[in-house]
């Protein structure tokens, strides 16, 4: 299928080239290893795969992994509507790698809103020069007992001490010591080299008394558990991360809480408006695969496409795409533009666009028929990537909760 009519008139001849080459990649490299990975019945085949280390690799050499990142220290320095260009492109390929991509370049990224000398020099500059996936961020901050709870800053929820987390730091002279655990949804978790780590240092305050830090993966008392066996998104790693009193250097320690509640707003922000660019992407697939099967497929003595019915399913599809692409773009660009961001509108894009992923998925499931759940066609692993959506990154319902708040 050709690329989406951009409506944007004012799209540089430098973005519509971001564009195209980014949809090039996506199309012959993406989405075919997603599809081919996905057939792995263990999750532990997928990360010992050579194609899963190949693709992301690729996406490391074209600096993907650095979509986030300023072009100060070596980053690919995009501006916010260029990042949900290339966001929505990478998803429309693979959802999967997208977020492996992305959430690779967390510890980097932060430490890039609050620099040092120190960690510029270990944590920014290595990961964007890398080109090998040698150096992978993940997000450690869903907890055995605590998953959208702890993306609830503003609301009462938040400060209620009788609430807190499971992974606590202290300072002990100048390291701080690192004991708990972070769940299996930690996307990138058995095979990342860093953590950013959303921790407790106040349990007083609840959910607000946290603090955030950089650990390095390979420190004495760090332990890795296996990866997560799930029905989507299967190129994407996720796995446990326990810490047995982990010791980092005190300036790895970014953030603290009377600054916590603000940063977290801002990581909210940042990674629901980039999830709405992501599965705007994947709706778009989605209704391609279906259009495209419609026009081909018989039944009745004519093509599908000539069926009333079909026509209103695809038209349907096609509005929900092209809201969620207006949503999720003024989202990122209004949000990656302002501090503080109005993450309200974040959720927002989030949420929209998920289930709009899953709708539009579940409506090319119906127009395929049969055929729509036979793993032979990329449609049945579309729909599984989509259910995952409106859980990853804040659940829908509770993060709709949170962003009623700011209303």
């Amino acid at each position: 299928m050709a690329l989406y009519q951009e409506l944007n008139l004012e799209l540089t001849a430098e973005q519509e080239a971001i564009r195209e080459e980014t949809h090039k990649f996506s199309k012959e490299i993406l989405r075919p290893a997603s599809i081919e990975l996905d057939k792995l019945e263990a999750p532990e085949a997928v990360i010992k795969n050579p194609l899963f280390w190949d693709t992301m690799k690729k996406g490391y050499k074209l600096g993907y992994h650095t979509i986030f990142l300023p072009d100060t220290w070596g980053g690919i320095g995009l501006d916010p509507l260029e990042v949900h260009i290339v966001l929505e492109e990478l998803g429309w390929g693979s959802v999967d790698f997208t977020i492996g991509l992305g959430v690779a370049s967390f510890p980097a990224f932060f430490s890039s809103l609050l620099p040092s000398d120190r960690l510029v020099e270990d944590i920014i500059i290595p990961f964007c020069g890398n080109e090998d996936a040698s150096i992978v961020g993940c997000w450690g901050i869903t907890e055995p007992d605590h998953g959208t709870d702890t993306l609830c800053p503003g609301t009462p929820e938040f400060k209620d001490s009788r609430i807190t987390g499971q992974t606590t730091a202290y300072l002990e002279g100048d390291e701080w010591v690192i004991e708990g655990q972070k769940s299996a949804w930690v996307s990138n978790g058995t095979i990342a080299t860093h953590s950013l780590v959303f921790l407790t240092i106040d349990p007083s305050m609840g959910m607000s008394g946290g603090g955030i830090a950089i650990v390095p993966l390979d420190l004495p008392g760090v332990k890795k558990g296996r990866p997560l066996n799930k029905m989507g998104q299967r190129a994407l790693n996720q796995g446990e991360i326990y810490f047995d009193k982990v010791r980092i250097p005190k300036d790895y320690m970014l953030v603290d809480p009377e600054s916590y509640e603000m940063m977290l707003d801002i990581t909210l922000s940042t990674a629901n408006a980039s999830m709405g660019a992501i599965f705007t992407g994947l709706a778009r697939a989605a209704y391609e695969e279906a259009l495209g099967y419609a026009k081909k497929r018989v039944q009745g003595g004519k093509p599908l496409f000539e069926h009333q019915i079909i026509k209103h399913k695809l038209f349907n599809m096609f509005m929900k795409i092209e809201a969620a692409r207006q949503l999720s773009r003024a989202a990122i660009v209004y949000n990656m533009n302002n501090t503080p961001p109005l993450t309200q509108y974040s959720i927002a894009s989030k949420v929209f666009c998920t289930n709009t992923a899953f709708e539009v998925c579940s409506e090319a499931v119906q127009i395929f028929g049969g055929n729509g759940v036979s793993r032979e066609y990329s449609i049945e692993k579309f729909f599984r990537d989509a259910r995952a959506g409106m859980i990853e990154d804040g659940a829908n319902d509770s993060l709709m909760v949170t962003a009623a708040h700011q209303l």
